[in-house]
């Protein structure tokens, strides 16, 4: 006796969702005794596309007719394709991860962004929406041709993505996808202009009637342009003499940044090992830290003698070297590899801690850090930094409601 012919169909599904499509569908086939080799499922603003592999030795217009009947009694449309290959998963596998935020995405620059894709040959495998608060974010998976240097390909898609943010308003981060990208487990934050806002040096400054010296000082050393540590005890020694109830008074009245509170709850929920790293002051730096319910914290500590700041620093300064080191250390303290370990900052003296870390995202930050960080954010709101990390806000506002701190700020 000889064999039937196995032959492979793609259905697609096409209209409007429903309760019972899939059922429906799945039910026309099974009486075929078809093999299911692939199946995807879409649905956007209430509409769904379902696209589903199937091999069978059954009569093909059999088949297609009983999936055509099926649809029609759900006031739907089907398009069946007789000999569909099937696709390896290694042929047909994502490489990348595109992400793309803006306030608005405008089509203008969506398309941009899509035809510098395609002029590099990537191709888009899948689009879907990350977040429609506090900016748009959509998540592209692509395929970067396979032939070739992997390391050429990578650094031409970072190259063209920096050049097409510059010009087109939008901020574009890009990952390979894989593993790593969900493995991380430790986050470390600076603090000035990164979870609170403003430089706090220079809040203090004006409280000693110095702020226009300080802050000339304080943008030199951000932009790279003076050691770290000269500029940060120059900047401390004008503030001798200042009474030590300021740093309260300052502590108390600094502003997270936008997005801080959501960012680090959501992380802990998570199980990531959340910290501050920063150049500012533990005076400072502390009450955050407890406010946010952060892990653990590094900064300067300012010396105080007889209730007045004397000028000084104690100990070893934090400065761009010393805040690499502190990643380190907390790496190891949580047993977290380095690979898994991301920063965010916005600084000069930031660079070595965002190079150490796997992953390094500039957070509204100057020319020399957003040139060696892996994503840049021109956003004001910390919490876009889940979504370069994969989470999305659905998810984000699906936990806060469980806990009831569900809430949104009218922007």
């Amino acid at each position: 006796m000889t064999s039937k012919a196995r032959t492979t169909l793609l259905v697609t599904v096409t209209g409007r969702d429903k309760p019972g499509v899939v059922s429906v569908i799945f039910s026309a086939l099974t009486k075929h005794r078809v093999e299911i080799l692939d199946i995807e499922q879409v649905v956007i603003q209430g509409r769904i596309i379902l696209g589903v592999l199937v091999a069978t030795t059954a009569d093909p217009e059999d088949l297609q007719e009983a999936a055509e009947q099926a649809t029609a009694s759900l006031g739907m449309q089907v398009e069946v394709e007789v000999g569909a290959e099937a696709v390896g998963a290694s042929a047909r596998g994502s490489t990348h991860v595109v992400l793309v935020l803006g306030r608005p995405v405008t089509a203008r620059a969506f398309t941009e962004t899509t035809r510098a894709l395609a002029a590099l040959n990537i191709n888009i495998d899948a689009i879907r929406r990350v977040a429609d608060y506090p900016v748009t974010g959509l998540e592209l998976l692509v395929s970067v041709p396979r032939n070739g240097d992997p390391g050429a390909a990578d650094a031409a898609l970072r190259a063209t993505l920096v050049a097409l943010a510059a010009r087109s308003g939008l901020d574009l981060a890009v990952e390979r996808v894989g593993i790593a990208r969900r493995a991380k487990r430790l986050v470390v934050f600076d603090v000035d202009s990164t979870l609170v806002q403003g430089e706090v040096i220079e809040i203090l400054a004006e409280h000693a009637g110095c702020g226009a010296e300080v802050r000339a000082v304080t943008e030199a050393a951000m932009r790279g342009e003076l050691d770290f540590t000269q500029s940060l005890r120059r900047r401390v020694a004008l503030l001798a003499g200042l009474p030590a109830r300021v740093l309260t008074e300052v502590a108390t009245a600094v502003e997270l940044t936008p997005g801080a509170r959501t960012t680090v709850r959501t992380l802990k929920r998570l199980g990531f090992r959340c910290g501050a790293v920063s150049g500012g002051f533990t005076q400072i730096v502390r009450p955050v830290s407890d406010e946010l319910g952060l892990d653990f914290y590094v900064a300067n500590v300012l010396e105080i003698h007889r209730g007045k700041l004397t000028g000084c620093l104690i100990g070893s300064v934090v400065d761009r070297s010393g805040k690499a080191a502190a990643l380190r250390r907390a790496a190891e303290h949580f047993g977290v590899p380095l690979a898994q370990c991301v920063a965010v900052g916005d600084g000069a003296n930031d660079i070595d801690m965002l190079t150490t870390a796997g992953l390094g995202i500039a957070f509204n930050a100057k020319p020399a850090l957003r040139e060696v960080a892996d994503a840049a954010i021109t956003q004001p709101f910390l919490d876009v930094v889940l979504f370069v990390l994969g989470v999305t806000r659905d998810e984000v506002e699906a936990a806060d409601a469980a806990d009831g701190v569900l809430r949104r700020v009218p922007l």
